[in-house]
């Protein structure tokens, strides 16, 4: 295994040959350009010569062609004589075809093993930006993370937290006084968006069995870091739902992982493509979030590489982390792609060769401009480079060939079948019958209780001048009066279930008044 991994190199025109220390790839970097420059097959190169070091990949294949990875190229491509001249050229002389090991993964699935978190362990911050909520209803979503802690309810998939939203709902009176307004506006609010997220296929993604980290971070028998490709183009319709997801695994995996301090290679490497769509709209809170992790996961031996357009995309604080950078072609056609380039230009270290911006604006498909991190870390000058072309596929794989290595993947068994154990739905619904059952059991006991007004007229009628013959227990009057028939109009109206109601309603009054 060398120290490094091989970019590209030279020719007329063309600096010395460049590669990535794995040294100092755990310091992350930054793949850029404009759609159809090279951004894709810059992203398969490096995930390649990762996994050839030992080095665990994550990636997210947004268009699909990265299932290539799973496959060795072949003489028969219509590319393979380009390939071929083009690593003569650069000096590639080790270029050959080979596949690598590929473990398939989907939210929704359909084109790798499922992909699954509780709601718990996504927590409040990140699952309100999925929402997109208020700052009011994230304030609500808090509350009920607080008091899933405090009952024991625990918050696996999204049918568990709908449950406790409405538990909330119904005692917000009490829960108003020690957490402040719980406004059933807000509850209602989230319940909509917990829908809209169903409806988007996100439900799949909070269940268990959870995904196990250590089971991105693999190795196969031959040494080689296992590549995880996270099938994303479906996803990418619902964009909030994939930026929230890989924010979430990196925080998972910042939590996690001990400190390795400065290792000789990263542990992981993470490419997190389009990476626009993790800043677009996003609360300081969040932005503070992924610079902290940025700034630290390096520490725990994680490489963070992010895939964009444009270098602007990325916040400044962030981008001047990325210390090892491939630029491809940028446009320039209107005074805002001018101004852009210009600041993409302004963070390389310059070149005495050529004007970086020129180059930028000059290379063409397959080209880049490129600086890695030298010794101790110094960002070297930006050199313009022939991308190497990748061993493996370029192009997906066909669905046939997807299936069969889903099939014979050693976990197919464990994250196909979905659980579902006893968790703060079933807790809560077993509550709810139970007091259904206890409060029919004392209405009926208070039904049948004789109330206190009707005890008065039953004891009277002792004296109502009725009289019970023993022989046949009939009753009978010495005379039928208008007041006496009147008099048990009443009595037998207030022994019924409505009469007892009224009777009891008074005497309330009666004694609030005294």
């Amino acid at each position: 295994m060398t120290d490094s991994i091989f970019l590209g190199g030279g020719g007329e025109g063309y600096g010395e040959p460049q590669g990535l220390k794995l040294k100092y790839a755990n310091r992350h970097g930054l793949i850029a350009g404009a759609t159809g420059t090279g951004k894709t097959v810059t992203l398969q190169i490096l995930a390649e010569g990762f996994s050839n070091a030992g080095v665990p990949v994550i990636l997210a294949d947004v268009k699909g062609d990265l299932s290539g990875l799973a496959r060795s190229g072949s003489a028969s491509h219509k590319l393979h004589g380009a390939f071929t001249a083009r690593a003569e050229k650069i000096g590639f002389a080790d270029y050959g075809y080979q596949a690598f090991p590929v473990t398939f993964w989907d939210l929704y699935g359909e084109q790798g093993h499922p992909v699954r978190t509780t709601v718990a362990e996504m927590g409040p911050l990140l699952l309100s930006r999925l929402l997109e909520l208020s700052e009011a209803q994230e304030g609500i979503l808090n509350i009920a993370f607080r008091l899933a802690d405090e009952e024991a309810l625990p918050l696996l998939d999204l049918k568990d937290l709908q449950a406790l939203l409405v538990w909330i709902g119904e005692n917000r009176g009490k829960l108003s006084l020690r957490y402040g307004n719980v406004s059933p506006a807000s509850i209602g609010a989230i319940q909509r968006r917990l829908l809209v997220l169903e409806n988007q296929g996100g439900a799949g993604l909070f269940g268990e069995p959870a995904l196990e980290l250590a089971d991105l971070m693999r190795c196969d028998a031959t040494g080689r870091g296992m590549i995880n490709v996270l099938a994303a183009d479906k996803l990418m319709a619902a964009p909030g739902l994939y930026s929230t997801f890989l924010l979430w695994l990196l925080s998972e995996l910042f939590e996690e992982l001990p400190e390795v301090g400065d290792p000789d290679k990263p542990r992981l490497v993470f490419f997190f493509d389009e990476a626009h769509l993790l800043f677009d709209d996003a609360p300081k809170a969040l932005i503070d979030k992924v610079e902290q992790v940025a700034r630290l996961i390096r520490s725990k031996g994680v490489g963070i590489y992010f895939i964009t357009q444009n270098p602007a995309d990325v916040p400044e604080d962030i981008l001047g982390q990325l210390g090892n950078r491939v630029q491809h072609a940028l446009r320039a056609f209107t005074a805002k792609d001018r101004k852009n380039l210009k600041l993409a230009a302004e963070t390389y270290r310059e070149n005495p060769r050529f004007p970086t911006e020129d180059a930028i604006r000059e290379v063409g498909v397959g080209e880049a401009v490129t600086s890695m991190l030298q010794k101790k870390g110094v960002p070297g000058v930006v050199e313009r480079t022939l991308i190497r072309p990748p061993s493996s596929q370029l192009g997906p794989i066909t669905a046939a060939e997807r299936a069969a290595l889903l099939k014979t993947s050693d976990l197919a068994d464990k994250y196909t079948e979905a659980l579902d154990r006893r968790s703060a739905y079933e807790i809560l619904s077993q509550r709810s019958q139970a007091a259904a059952q206890e409060a029919e059991v004392s209405e009926a006991a208070a039904e049948d209780a004789p109330q206190p007004m009707a005890r008065e007229f039953n004891a009277a009628r002792r004296y109502s001048g009725a009289r019970v013959s023993r022989s046949s227990s009939k009753a009978y009057r010495k005379r039928d009066t208008f007041a006496s028939a009147m008099s048990q109009a009443v009595i037998k109206e207030l022994k019924g279930t409505t009469g007892r109601r009224i009777v009891r309603g008074i005497l309330g009054s009666f004694f609030k008044g005294r």
